[in-house]
């Protein structure tokens, strides 16, 4: 899929109406066919079935015209439980959890249910005749509006059990690592081309430094949601380039910022057109806010977004700062036991693409830098912060990440002794240190 396609798909599935207005238009097919099948057909419901059928116009008219209006009204109260709950997780959790409950497909769908079914029966109002010339009752559709409106019930008892579910901490917290490990089981840039060979890379990095590179620069601000792997690749190989992608994803660029730097891969090649290179910011998607796809880091910073909204002095929610530190040791730990993919892309015969992404280490980083600063005193979230370091330590076996999880360990041990304020609470973090440092010895 292109990538503005793709974007606005995924703005699509995002919004509050899409799926409701789908499902209305699924009402008026709905209501036009029931309503045709009782007009063309030679069933009779009413005199075969009168108890369920027999309703009469006037009848008919008072039911659809209830279930309507109550339908109506119950969409309304779902629209402002369903902002209420917006409101409470920014303010209780944070911001970046927003999107999250905008696209939650059960929602969406409640919302739309009642909304399809307040459509369905005003079509269907509208068709039913009463006087004696030209009279028409669509027994079968005035039956079937019945039916959906005890739909309703239910649906109705499945949203309050929803809501009330999806505002628990565990719930959110598990919903947010879910979206980062599975964003983590293909790197970015894992699918863009194939990794260069050794000998390729080397060659590629030195002429890479030693030639003049051709500039892209941005149209617009925002964030850098995500690159077309298939089609910078694409453009690299039709145009005889090597392409370097300057900005990272979840990158905040300005207007006429770096976003591209572009030269042909063989020495004294004609450079490549203008033309050519103002089809390349169409391959990166900026956008005003971040998103997960490509964006492990992202799904990261919203997990410690909630721990340090936790820890502030308004909240002081240790057990909620705590159940997160378990979620990021969870991603810690699926980072340290995976390979990361080399920047350096090639087609499958010479390199094309070197782009930037974030290294173990700058993952690290982000998941613990904020927390222990904000744990300052805290000798719970501290020891806390030593296990999630020690069960990432126990899934790696390389030396480089091993250290990068010891420079970590020290950091909270000495944040521990310069800011707890009692010695059996620095013990308590010193023998925990003690402990575990097996597990990130190099």
């Amino acid at each position: 899929m292109p990538t503005n396609l793709r974007y606005y798909w995924q703005q699509l599935q995002e919004s509050l109406w899409f799926v409701p207005g789908l499902l209305v238009l699924g009402a008026f097919g709905l209501a036009y066919g029931v309503v045709e099948f009782d007009a063309r057909t030679s069933f009779d419901g009413d005199k075969r079935f009168p108890l369920l059928f027999g309703a009469g116009a006037e009848g008919s008219r008072g039911m659809l015209t209830a279930i309507a209006g109550s339908m109506l009204t119950v969409a309304a109260l779902v629209f402002s439980l369903t902002l209420s709950t917006i409101s409470q997780v920014s303010s209780q959790y944070s911001p970046r959890v927003l999107r999250n409950f905008m696209r939650d497909r059960g929602n969406q769908v409640v919302m739309g249910y009642f909304v399809g079914v307040f459509a369905y029966c005003l079509i269907v109002l509208g068709t039913i005749r009463g006087n004696d010339e030209q009279r028409f009752v669509p027994s079968t559709a005035v039956l079937l509006g019945l039916v959906l409106a005890l739909g309703g019930v239910v649906a109705l008892i499945y949203f309050i059990h929803h809501i009330a579910e999806s505002l628990q901490t565990g719930t959110i917290l598990h919903r947010i690592s879910n979206e980062t490990l599975n964003a983590m089981n293909e790197l970015f840039p894992a699918e863009l081309g194939d990794p260069a060979a050794p000998e390729q890379a080397a060659d590629a990095l030195a002429f890479a430094a030693l030639h003049s590179w051709q500039t892209v620069c941005s149209t617009q601000a925002g964030y850098v949601q995500r690159l077309n792997a298939t089609g910078i690749m694409r453009w690299a190989k039709q145009h005889h380039a090597l392409l370097r992608a300057e900005q990272p994803i979840g990158a905040f660029v300005g207007e006429e910022a770096l976003l591209f730097s572009v030269r042909p891969d063989t020495p004294g090649a004609d450079a490549i057109p203008a033309a050519a290179l103002k089809e390349l910011p169409d391959q990166m998607v900026v956008a005003r806010h971040r998103s997960i796809e490509q964006d492990v880091a992202f799904g990261i910073q919203q997990l410690v977004d909630i721990t340090l909204r936790a820890l502030s002095s308004g909240v002081n929610d240790t057990t909620t700062a705590i159940m997160a530190i378990d979620h990021l040791a969870l991603a810690s730990q699926r980072l340290a036991s995976r390979p990361f993919p080399p920047r350096l892309r090639s087609d499958g015969q010479q390199p094309r693409v070197l782009a930037q992404a974030m290294d173990f280490a700058g993952y690290m980083r982000l998941a613990f830098d904020l927390v222990r600063i904000n744990a300052e005193g805290n000798h719970a979230v501290l020891r806390r912060l030593l296990r999630a370091l020690a069960l990432a330590a126990q899934a790696t076996g390389t030396a480089e990440r091993k250290k990068v999880l010891a420079e970590q360990a020290e950091l909270l041990l000495a944040c521990a002794n310069s800011t707890l304020s009692t010695d059996y609470e620095k013990q308590a973090v010193q023998a925990l240190h003690a402990e575990l440092k097996a597990s990130w010895q190099v």
